[in-house]
């Protein structure tokens, strides 16, 4: 055991809980019993929550104050009447989002948060340390199901350009190193030339997981396997986030990393949805949301075992709940029978959230979730689509927003320029850009294979 891991586990683990109130690892330990219930139990255990959540929602926030008729449903059957509220779109909340906070919260005092913007134009909303601290407990309840614990040295594959430059700022620095126990690569920045550098800072500090976008992942696994370089530690596994997770990518980054790659459903304006287990299940995190699966175009809740769109309830959040909230993605319950000793309900399958890896003209890989960052700090910028369609040209799709300013836009073609080394970028502004076939609007497409 290393001496950051005692530190973490035996002083700031201690003094958060003592100082802070922070309780991530009760509910860790709550979720770790729940689990193992039976499915009746834990039936009776979400029940109960939902109706809870409910019956504050109708009393005191006002976008569900509409729904005070619903009491009698849902004190008698809190599902009937949760499927009786009509289904929030990330449009219809954007329209005027302060209505889904609770009057019983001060806003100063919540978490300011916001989407990646997979669908296109990102979703600002708040948190509270309550709902953040089951968030967190969620996902490390999974991880233990692997061995992996909270306080483990771990490396991310990250794409984030403002947080990679806070790692200038020695604060920072400390705090990823020292507090969390990890170290950060860029997602967005994976070249062959610097494989050697990473691979050695991954071996000098021996973590037990790696963890990362599916896509980058995948990118970073082919040039280990290409140059024949290896990562000479033993890993618990590489944990997979953020994008969909396809046989192939998972099949080469097994073989990279020699390990099991751990597949990570969830989303930031939803939690942790879905985890997969060491038998391969997907396993819907039941205790702390419901997840409903309806039909695309009548939103009618589909038989288990067909596919549509994931609308996801969380439990959790009294301080700007939002009900029956569609992600955008599509996915299926599964209705089979499974030897397995959690007996939270699975997801057969998911789909959506697919991001690309985009390649300059000198090799480079960059990671799609690079553009979304630098537009998602432009207040010009209501919607964008990117697309790449050789290492010469590429087109810049905008719907410009009530703010817009061409200084943005020059500035977004600039850094595409710079950061790929295309010759061309056509910039078109548009009134809307068209949706996926799950709903969602790609923002970053790459039309050329990359050898």
């Amino acid at each position: 055991m290393g001496f950051n891991k005692i530190f973490i586990d035996k002083l700031v683990y201690p003094y958060m809980e003592k100082h802070k109130a922070n309780k991530i690892r009760q509910y860790i330990r709550e979720l770790k019993h729940s689990d193992k219930l039976s499915s009746q139990q834990i039936y009776k255990l979400q029940r109960g929550k939902l109706k809870k959540l409910l019956l504050h929602c109708i009393d005191n926030v006002p976008a569900y104050e509409e729904f005070k008729d619903l009491r009698g449903v849902i004190n008698k059957d809190p599902y009937e009447g949760l499927r009786q509220i009509s289904v929030l779109t990330k449009e219809k909340f954007l329209i005027d989002h302060d209505r889904y906070i609770s009057k019983t919260v001060d806003k100063n005092t919540l978490i300011h948060n916001n989407t990646g913007g997979s669908t296109g134009e990102p979703v600002k909303f708040y948190l509270d340390r309550y709902t953040v601290e089951h968030y967190e407990a969620a996902r490390w309840r999974s991880l233990s199901w692997w061995g992996i614990e909270p306080s483990d040295p771990s490396v991310m594959i990250w794409g984030s350009p403002i947080e990679l430059s806070k790692a200038s700022d020695i604060k920072y620095k400390l705090k990823e190193r020292f507090l969390k126990n990890r170290i950060i690569l860029p997602a967005y920045d994976i070249n062959s030339k610097k494989m050697n550098e990473y691979v050695d800072k991954i071996n000098k500090f021996k973590p037990k997981y790696i963890y990362g976008y599916a896509s980058a992942l995948y990118a970073f696994s082919k040039i280990l396997m290409d140059k024949n370089i290896y990562v000479n530690i033993p890993l618990k596994g590489v944990l997979s986030t953020a994008e969909t997770l396809h046989d192939y990518q998972r099949k080469a980054i097994e073989r990279a990393f020699n390990c099991p790659v751990i597949n990570e459903y969830g989303a930031r304006d939803g939690g942790i949805i879905a985890y997969q287990c060491p038998k391969g299940h997907m396993h819907i995190s039941a205790e702390n949301l419901v997840l409903e699966i309806v039909d695309i175009q009548t939103k009618k809740p589909v038989e288990i075992g067909n596919r549509g769109l994931v609308l996801v309830t969380d439990l959790n959040n009294f301080a700007m709940p939002r009900l029956r909230y569609q992600l955008g993605d599509m996915a299926i319950i599964s209705n089979k029978e499974t030897q397995c000793e959690i007996n939270l309900p699975i997801l057969e399958s998911i789909e959506g959230r697919e991001d690309e890896m985009f390649i300059s003209k000198d090799g480079k890989m960059v990671h799609g979730h690079y553009w979304n960052h630098i537009a998602r700090n432009m207040s010009s910028i209501k919607q964008f689509q990117f697309i790449q369609h050789s290492n010469e040209k590429a087109t810049l799709k905008v719907v410009k927003s009530s703010k817009f300013k061409q200084k943005d836009i020059d500035n977004f073609v600039e850094e595409i320029e710079n950061v790929l080394g295309v010759e061309e970028v056509n910039v078109k502004y548009m009134k809307d850009i068209p949706t996926s076939n799950s709903g969602k609007i790609r923002y970053a497409i790459r039309e050329f294979d990359i050898d």
